[in-house]
């Protein structure tokens, strides 16, 4: 088995590439607001309840905290990670300070692992609108994970699956492949 395998994340030629750092720092940020919305709903997990009105769980502060990282990764899913609100803060305050990365990322990876965070999110968000604590919990715990792996590690889980369903046939590169 060969070492000098091409990085399957790697920006195809002819496209561009984004700095594999800014996810990383957006995973870092992602970490830290999910880390608080995890002590939201397991220090008061009565305030979620299904006897409330959607609109009472949705004021709460654990409602209020997912709504906001879930139109973040709603934004990175739909609008593409090149707009996403905390890779723009790494243009502009942490690229700067940092030597040119070594190689571009395909912009794809990224993206499609702001879809999946996306809809973990969303699906933790009706659970805690509906007063389902044990369920926003899980999606909560899921969505840290992920990010905990990304910030740390660098490890893209998103990112990796988004290659084995290339590689499955199930999602294309688009004009990147051709």
């Amino acid at each position: 088995m060969s070492s000098n395998k091409p990085n399957p994340l790697a920006a195809q030629p002819g496209t561009k590439g984004i700095d594999p750092r800014g996810p990383r720092f957006g995973a870092t940020i992602t970490l830290i607001t999910l880390t608080v919305e995890l002590i939201f709903l397991l220090s008061n997990p009565e305030a979620l309840s299904s006897s409330n009105t959607l609109a009472q769980n949705f004021a709460t502060p654990a409602g209020i905290l997912l709504t906001y990282i879930t139109v973040i990764f709603a934004i990175g899913a739909f609008a593409g990670i090149g707009k996403h609100p905390y890779g723009a803060i790494f243009k502009a305050l942490v690229r700067p300070r940092l030597s040119a990365p070594t190689e571009l990322e395909d912009p794809k990876p990224p993206t499609f692992a702001q879809l999946i965070g996306f809809i973990i999110t969303l699906a933790g968000l009706v659970f805690a609108v509906l007063g389902i604590t044990a369920g926003a919990i899980i999606a909560v715990a899921f969505a840290f994970v992920a990010a905990f792996l990304n910030s740390v590690f660098g490890y893209c889980l998103g990112c990796q699956i988004y290659v084995l369903l290339v590689r499955a046939g199930i999602v294309g590169r688009g004009s990147a492949s051709a």
